[in-house]
């Protein structure tokens, strides 16, 4: 399992660990790993078992199958501290079956475009594109699925975006997930006891026009929510789209994680 470290512990003050979304790797986190180690915190990105870099464990198809994986990392990594866990997408729900498999991973957990809520996503026209022998026609696709699913503004569908795009879908060998559209989350967070915030971009294609409704469902998982953010102007991949703005809500979530 490939693991990629930034910054310096602290005495007092928690890692980071950035779990990605699904067929994606430690990549999604881009635009952000820069401004959090500047803040002060270290930061720990892996790419999960069967994506990016990372292997995939014998029988795995599903978030599930990486939660003794991810914890077995962390333990060594961090000597069982506890640490501020976010996910994004997949790795949200990841994160959560994580917690709920092993209580006081996390001082907190922050919950990024969430799925797996038991509430209907929207259909959406992605295109297939591994059969194209085309570099170029399968940009095109990449584009596409780009502007689908990941990002609101066209323009957003930056020469970065798309390289790191097009290199994460190529080495994910976890494509037939399905935990995703059933309500794995919502009952993974009822067993979650640590504070939870939840982070959506406004323009989320999963949820067109739905995204507000959505903390009724959190809350109705008995869950300890402390914040349900909603940032304008940004799509699933709320943290390439809006980093500044997501960082933010970030900032916001840890500081009121603190037990009541």
């Amino acid at each position: 399992m490939l693991w990629t470290q930034w910054g310096m512990p602290r005495a007092g003050v928690p890692p980071v660990v950035l779990l990605h979304g699904g067929s994606g790797s430690w990549m999604h986190w881009l635009r952000c790993i820069a401004p959090l180690v500047e803040s002060g915190r270290e930061v720990w990105a892996p790419d999960l078992p069967g994506c990016g870099g990372s292997d995939l464990p014998a029988g795995a198809r599903d978030a599930d199958d990486l939660v003794e994986p991810l914890h077995a990392g962390l333990q060594e990594l961090l000597a069982g501290a506890p640490c501020d866990l976010v996910g994004f997408s997949f790795g949200a729900l990841t994160g959560a079956l994580l917690e709920a498999a092993h209580p006081g991973t996390a001082r907190c957990l922050v919950l990024v475009g969430a799925p797996g809520l038991g509430v209907p996503a929207e259909h959406l026209p992605l295109r297939a594109w591994r059969h194209l022998p085309d570099p170029q026609a399968q940009d095109a696709v990449h584009r596409h699925n780009l502007a689908v699913l990941m990002l609101s503004d066209t323009t957003a569908v930056d020469e970065t975006a798309l390289q790191l795009h097009a290199w994460n879908v190529a080495h994910d060998r976890l494509q037939r997930r399905r935990l995703s559209s059933t309500d794995a989350l919502a009952r993974a967070l009822a067993a979650v006891a640590c504070p939870v915030s939840v982070i959506y971009g406004e323009m989320d294609a999963l949820y067109a026009g739905r995204v507000a409704s959505l903390e009724a469902v959190f809350r109705a998982t008995g869950c300890d929510l402390r914040r349900f953010a909603v940032i304008p102007g940004a799509g699933h991949w709320v943290a390439y789209e809006r980093p500044q703005a997501f960082l933010q809500a970030l900032e916001t979530a840890w500081g009121s994680a603190p037990p009541k």
